[in-house]
């Protein structure tokens, strides 16, 4: 999530009640999660194995609750509670807004675009040329839809991460400040749902294709005409490919990459990253050649048996 305005460092440390080590006249131009972070991004960590990972990462400034060397070129913030500190700043600049009307007065929405009855319409949402959404939808706070988009009905575009800290009292939910952006010339099914980002972006690329009931996690990233089938669902921070084919009720774990034009077969499971340009079958997937090849190996095996047995 990007800032309207940069921040600077100094007046976070004071905010959220933290000492301040390393250089103090950074200025935040954003915030995000460790899976997201660009250079200007604040991030938290607040469990020691992961302090490293932060540190080295693309983030300038990082909210640890442990003494740490810090890098140069960046800024700690040292307080006793990192995620609750992090998810205020997200409060603060993404604050909740319930809507009071079908659409919202901050939704900018292009005169040629068709929106049916009972379509729900969030804060800052921006609508391009010539798109079409069907009755029913709900299109979340701070989605953006590109040109000749059509949403068929019962969409849910723009709901929260399925994102929770886990604490002692139980699962804490984090604010959601990230957005859907969804390119020009994309088909997102009936009943279909797509996450935002928890603080990055959920992007859907041109041109793809989404069926009926397809799931899309948080910060999913899914390139340029891809082709999923019914009842797909991909975990959150999964990057897609350009022309990847996803055939129906293929599932995809979290913080994996699928390459470009890679295949992959109805009821498939996906638990590793997989290369482009290969159809890959079964559960957990690997490549269709070789899963078939072991299928047909393990047919044999009670031939094999009765062979090394002499049985008759």
């Amino acid at each position: 999530m990007k800032f309207i305005t940069p921040i600077p460092v100094r007046d976070i440390a004071e905010k959220i009640g933290a000492r301040l080590i390393g250089d103090d006249s950074l200025m935040a131009t954003g915030i995000n999660e460790i899976h997201q972070v660009q250079p200007g991004d604040i991030t938290f960590v607040d469990v020691r194995k992961y302090f490293d990972k932060s540190l080295r990462s693309e983030a300038s400034i990082i909210i640890l609750n442990e003494q740490a060397e810090c890098p140069e070129g960046k800024a700690l913030l040292l307080c006793e509670d990192p995620f609750t500190a992090y998810n205020n700043i997200i409060l603060e600049h993404r604050p909740f807004l319930p809507m009071t009307a079908n659409i919202s007065p901050t939704a900018e929405i292009d005169p040629t675009a068709i929106i049916e009855p009972n379509v729900v319409i969030g804060h800052h949402v921006r609508i391009g040329k010539y798109t079409y959404i069907q009755a029913n939808s709900v299109i979340g706070e701070h989605t953006i839809i590109g040109d000749q988009v059509t949403i068929q009905a019962g969409a849910l575009i723009g709901t929260d991460a399925f994102y929770f800290k886990r604490t002692e009292q139980g699962y804490q939910h984090w604010r959601s400040g990230g957005r859907v952006v969804i390119h020009s010339r994309v088909q997102i099914g009936a009943g279909c749902t797509i996450n935002k980002g928890v603080s990055g972006d959920t992007v859907i690329g041109e041109g793809t294709k989404l069926d009926c009931q397809v799931h899309i996690g948080h910060d999913v990233v899914v390139g340029k005409n891809c082709l999923f089938a019914a009842q797909v669902g991909i975990g959150g921070n999964t990057v897609i490919g350009d022309e990847v084919i996803l055939y129906g009720q293929a599932g995809i774990a979290q913080n994996l990459t699928i390459g470009d034009k890679a295949v992959v077969s109805a009821k498939a499971g996906v638990s590793k990253s997989l290369e482009g340009g290969k159809l890959y079958f079964g559960t957990p997937a690997a490549e269709a050649r070789t899963a078939y090849r072991e299928l047909a190996a393990l047919r044999h095996l009670p031939e094999f048996f009765s062979d090394y047995y002499g049985e008759k």
